[in-house]
This record gives structure tokens, sequence and C-alpha cells, in this order.
């Protein structure tokens, strides 16, 4: 059992405890979520420029390969964007499903 007199040491140490417990957790926490949010977002960027520049490529790719014509060139427009949306359903089918005990997977994402 403490003492009296040793009850303010012993907030003193409390209370630095609970500072460090405090800063551990939370604060530390905060910073790795803060530099996982970053690079990702860094990279959702750099794959989002990527993306824009490959499509343009094929897509004048595509328009250059076709003969010299208004038409043509509007049909080499028409032909890369089913590509594009093409892709874009191939790799949204190929994404992560939810987990089959998650209560969200069956309403659809609402709680």
């Amino acid at each position: 059992m403490a003492k009296l007199q040793d009850l303010p040491v012993l907030i003193v140490e409390f209370r630095d405890l609970a500072k460090e417990y405090l800063l551990q957790e939370t604060v530390g926490q905060a910073k790795k979520l803060g530099r996982f949010a970053g690079f990702s977002l860094g990279a959702a960027a750099l794959w989002s420029a990527a993306m824009i520049l490959i499509g343009v490529a094929v897509m004048r790719g595509v328009v250059d390969a076709l003969p010299n014509s208004p038409y043509w060139e509007a049909l080499g427009y028409v032909i890369a964007f089913a590509v594009f949306v093409a892709i874009a359903a191939i790799l949204v089918k190929a994404g992560p499903r939810p987990e089959p005990d998650d209560p969200t997977a069956r309403t659809g994402g609402r709680p």
C-alpha cells in the first residue's frame, strides 16, 4: 500500500506514463496512417497520369493506323473508347471482393 507522501510522485508517474502511452498509441499510429495515405495518394496520382498518357498514345496509334479522313478518325476515337471501357470493365471485375462474413457485403456497402 502506498503511503500518503508517495501520492504526488505516483501522480506524476501516472501522468508521464499516460502521456507516453497516448503519444505511442495515437500520434505514432496517426503518423503511420498519414505516411501510408500519402504514399497511396502519390501512387494513385502516378497511375492515373500513366493511364492517361498510355490511353492517348493508344488512341493516336489507332487513329494513325486508319486511313486519313475525318470519319476514319472519328472511328479511331470510338474504337479507342471501346477498348478503354472494356479494359475498365475487366479491371473492375478482377478487383477485390468483400469478405463473405462482412455484413456490408450483403447490403451493397450500406451498414
